[in-house]
């Protein structure tokens, strides 16, 4: 199946985009590059010994997508779309919602019109667990509510996108659609060719952690230690990137009629002061850190319930959190500056 990858040069994406191709799917990869790298699609090219197409236009912008997407031509003509392309900063949409719901929902938007235009019915969202809000329980699973105390933009967007595609799967019951609420990505590919490379400070915990262990920053913030947890850190449920790419094959080779939604965790939790001895552990290097205030909008804990994708999909995670620090760092070590190293 060739497959339109949204977002397909950025973190997440290049990993699936590499399972994709190892499954013997062919991959068109529609990026703007605005935070993401050609250096990653030529590494996976690289990696897998197969070629992609590679279109470069902003999803957001309708006018320029279909611009580049004719100027393509038949190389970029696809049967299903994966959707990763957005932005994701948690902080930053609180500073920029504006930008966030403008990007976000009008890519949405637009590729939904696309696949329409193309007479394509299958698609793959990648969606988020903050569309959970404040848990009301742990582990959660797909039926626990959403939108209930939503603290940011970015999970507001998500939630939005999440309804916008069961409206239109409704006014087009031949469209397959699968939403992938993810928990925590972390890790790399273990061939340590790519990894995670933010532009900036790092919005999440591992990128952080790397940075200061290659010497790219000086210390770790840790934001709170007075969670009711055992060590009064927050727990989260961190899954290996290639258990996440994995997970998007899986949903898109079961794809049918209608809206499904899936859970992508592993399971278990992890605090944040586990995630660093971890990472000390992979790497053999101390990672100096300081306790913060926690930041608005955080909560204790949150843990997948990923049985519904297990059952259904044939999937699991098959990645432990050592694997993961050792893959993180593997990719660090040898790409002290990311891509630009």
């Amino acid at each position: 199946m060739r497959v339109l990858l949204t977002g397909g040069a950025g973190y997440i994406g290049s990993h699936t985009g590499l399972a994709l191709l190892e499954s013997g799917h062919e991959v068109v990869v529609l990026d703007d590059f605005s935070n993401s790298s050609i250096e990653a699609v030529r590494r996976i090219e690289e990696l897998t010994g197969a070629g992609i197409v590679v279109v470069e236009a902003d999803l957001s912008d309708r006018a320029a997508t279909s611009a580049a997407l004719a100027a393509a031509g038949e190389r970029a003509e696809f049967e299903a779309a994966v959707h990763l392309a957005g932005l994701k900063a948690v902080g930053e949409s609180v500073a920029q919602p504006g930008r966030y719901y403008r990007v976000n929902v009008a890519s949405t938007l637009n590729l939904l019109d696309l696949l329409e235009e193309r007479s394509v019915t299958k698609l793959v969202f990648s969606s988020s667990a903050t569309v959970y809000g404040l848990p009301q329980y742990v582990p959660q699973d797909e039926r626990h509510p959403v939108g209930v105390g939503l603290a940011n933009p970015y999970g507001r967007s998500k939630a939005m996108n999440e309804q916008i595609i069961r409206d239109v799967q409704a006014a087009r019951p031949e469209l397959e659609a699968v939403l992938l609420r993810y928990f925590n990505p972390v890790g790399a590919h273990a061939s340590g060719r790519i990894g995670e490379d933010p532009s900036g400070i790092p919005g999440n915990l591992m990128p952080f952690i790397a940075q200061v262990a290659v010497g790219v920053r000086e210390e770790l913030s840790v934001f709170g230690d007075g969670y009711p947890t055992p060590d009064g850190t927050g727990v989260r449920d961190y899954i290996h990137v290639m258990d996440l790419a994995e997970g998007h094959v899986a949903a898109l080779e079961g794809l049918t009629p209608g809206v499904e939604v899936y859970n992508l965790g592993s399971g278990s939790g992890s605090s944040v002061l586990e995630v660093i001895r971890a990472f000390e552990a992979a790497s053999g290097r101390t990672i100096p850190y300081r306790i913060a205030p926690p930041r608005p909008g955080d909560v204790a804990e949150t843990v997948a319930d990923p049985s519904k994708a297990n059952a259904e999909l044939g999937w699991r995670t098959r990645r432990s959190l050592a694997e993961a620090c050792r893959d993180v760092w593997a990719w660090q070590s040898a790409n002290p500056r990311g891509y630009a190293s």
